[in-house]
């Protein structure tokens, strides 16, 4: 009985599920997931942002019914149900998508309706939702869509300017500009997401030195 009045309710909503999604476990990059979104679509800022913003829609919707049904939700079909849970999220945002612009919803093809297999939304819903309240099921997945929106961002930003000279359709350089024509392809992909884990991860390391240096000067917070 004494225990159980220093246990943190359940109803308890915690900010931190959201703004560790952002930054500290970002779903692209710490985690590396979702990959195939992230490479092939990000040849174009626009694309990146409706891709992203199309996850986020997909995996707070999710979050927040399995959240809600994981009282009664039989263990033994529990994958089966969050697969169907999701595919009906995105069949939704597929048509709205197809509702407001026809070129874009030509432009990110088939990999709209493969959100449902993205390994990010799936894993939240096992890992998370299915074992947490609503509401920190919903701030989770509003962080963790919101890591994946910036993720496709930085790279659909750089690999436009580079691969065409424009930011958001709007052009940036002179006439006389040569663009890379491979950042608009695949193998634009793979390098732009490698200067970017690169660079994130020099960030890491940066500041796991100083936190080191700081402790050892004995000026460090504990």
């Amino acid at each position: 009985m004494a225990n159980d009045l220093f246990k943190m309710p359940e109803t308890a909503v915690s900010t931190d599920e959201f703004i560790k999604g952002l930054w500290r476990e970002n779903p692209v990059f710490v985690q590396v997931l979702g990959m195939c979104p992230v490479l092939a679509v990000t040849n174009s800022g626009i694309n990146a942002i409706a891709m992203g913003l199309a996850t986020t829609f997909v995996l707070v919707m999710s979050n927040i019914l399995v959240s809600s049904l994981r009282k009664v939700i039989p263990k033994q079909v529990r994958i089966a149900t969050y697969i169907l849970i999701i595919a009906t999220f995105v069949t939704v945002v597929e048509y709205l998508i197809q509702a407001i612009s026809l070129d874009l919803h030509k432009a990110l093809g088939a990999f709209i309706s493969l959100i449902v297999v993205n390994c990010v939304i799936l894993g939240r819903a096992e890992a998370f939702a299915s074992k947490n309240t609503l509401a920190n099921s919903f701030l989770d997945g509003l962080g963790m869509g919101l890591g994946f929106t910036f993720a496709l961002l930085c790279l659909g930003v750089v690999r436009e300017i580079l691969g065409s000279g424009t930011i958001f359709g709007i052009g940036l350089f002179p006439d006389g500009f040569q663009s890379w024509v491979v950042m608009i392809l695949p193998g634009g992909g793979f390098f732009t997401m490698g200067a970017w884990l690169l660079f994130f991860n020099w960030l890491k390391e940066r500041n796991k030195k100083r936190e080191a240096a700081l402790s050892e000067s004995g000026t460090g917070v504990k």
